[in-house]
């Protein structure tokens, strides 16, 4: 069981934006997808989450293609954290939080009891009825990651669960930073494939199992943090000059700018 995607091909018009990717996101494994500006990062998941079709190639979640899924299995198989999440309703964050819940019909009280778990797990049950607009921008992003969450929260019975995130941190304080991934480290030890789209190197170093890098569209290479994390790979795709360190601690690469 995987989500895989094959000779994966996106064209707009005469730009090719996703030029013939394959990859897989393993059930149990965190994937971080790395690259520059314009290297085809949200174009990946905008696709892979159904927002856009694909010119060429195909995906499979689970062994069968996509395209043979309905809607409502993709979303109780399948959560996805977009960039940026537009809501201008009154909802409160618990409200907000339960929309994770509409693809399932495990009924009312369960509902609560998995909203409320993952509210708190995302440092959020102190703003639990707290108007949603009304949230800074980090914490809005931590009511959408637990609406995710709710979503994919229990086991299905159509397969291994996969949780999709763009730029999961970007409005976030370095505690909740680092909470986020610490759960999604946690999560794919519970058999849970994870794919994080991060621009932070290290953070990608840290939490990590395998790095797809993209560049203009394609991937420039994937493989493990300690193969990818390379001085001349990064000098190619960022146009920097770094030094990789081991960590103090974890032993994992540590990429300091030089």
């Amino acid at each position: 069981m995987s989500f895989s995607v094959n000779h994966l091909s996106l064209s707009v018009g005469r730009k090719v934006l996703l030029d013939n990717l394959s990859f897989s996101i393993n059930p149990g494994e965190l994937v971080v997808v790395l690259g520059p500006n314009g290297a085809g990062k949200s174009s990946l998941l905008k696709v892979m989450s159904g927002e856009h079709s694909f010119s060429e190639g195909d995906m499979q979640i689970n062994g069968a293609s996509y395209r043979h899924w309905s809607v409502g299995d993709i979303a109780r198989m399948v959560g996805v954290l977009p960039q940026s999440s537009q809501l201008v309703f009154p909802f409160t964050v618990l409200e907000v939080v339960m929309l994770g819940r509409l693809p399932h019909s495990s009924g009312r009280v369960r509902d609560a009891e998995i909203v409320k778990q993952v509210i708190d797990r995302v440092d959020m049950t102190h703003l639990m009825h707290a108007a949603y607009p009304s949230l800074s921008g980090g914490e809005k992003q931590r009511v959408q990651l637990a609406r995710v969450l709710a979503q994919i929260w229990e086991e299905s019975a159509l397969g291994a669960r996969y949780l999709l995130l763009d730029e999961p941190t970007s409005a976030l304080d370095v505690a909740h930073q680092q909470l986020t991934l610490q759960l999604a480290r946690e999560l794919a030890g519970k058999g849970i494939g994870v794919m994080a789209i991060l621009h932070d190197l290290n953070l990608a170093a840290q939490y990590g199992d395998r790095i797809v890098m993209l560049r203009q569209g394609a991937i420039a290479a994937q493989g493990s943090v300690e193969e990818i994390l390379k001085p001349e790979l990064i000098r190619q795709l960022f146009a920097i000059d770094v030094s990789i360190l081991p960590h103090p601690v974890s032993q994992r690469p540590m990429v300091v700018m030089l």
